[in-house]
């Protein structure tokens, strides 16, 4: 069974960085799509960033040029850098994966392609805190 921690959260002043990072239980992140997601205060959880086995990348319209979604191979991780901090960006990031299934990066379709930021991921972290204080 895949298991995801992520670490890394907390709390930040406006305009500084944070760097998130899951963690994956298995050997080698090439055979995943990984992707952040992230759920403000009242609202729905929404994709940001998304990483294929190939570290081919899709980013949110509304974080481009502020995250970015790097892997740590040594770790067996996908980081989320998170740059330019704003209080909108407060809440909980998941960290979500699915394993390749054939020529595709999932069973499911919808998280195929591994370009969209959908709740189908079948497995998901528990979450960590991100509070920016302006």
């Amino acid at each position: 069974k895949v298991e995801l921690v992520e670490s890394g959260g907390g709390s930040v002043q406006a305009g500084g960085s944070l760097r998130l990072s899951c963690t994956i239980s298995v050997q080698f992140t090439a055979g995943y799509c990984m992707a952040w997601f992230r759920q403000g205060p009242g609202k729905e959880r929404v994709g940001v960033a998304i990483i294929d086995g190939d570290s081919s990348t899709t980013y949110a319209e509304s974080i481009k040029g502020r995250f970015t979604i790097p892997k740590d191979n040594a770790k067996n991780a996908v980081v989320l850098q998170i740059n330019s901090l704003k209080a909108a960006d407060s809440g909980l990031y998941y960290c979500a994966a699915d394993g390749r299934y054939g020529s595709s990066w999932s069973e499911d379709p919808r998280v195929g392609d591994c370009r969209n930021m959908t709740e189908a991921f079948a497995t998901w972290g528990h979450g960590i805190q991100v509070t920016v204080s302006s």
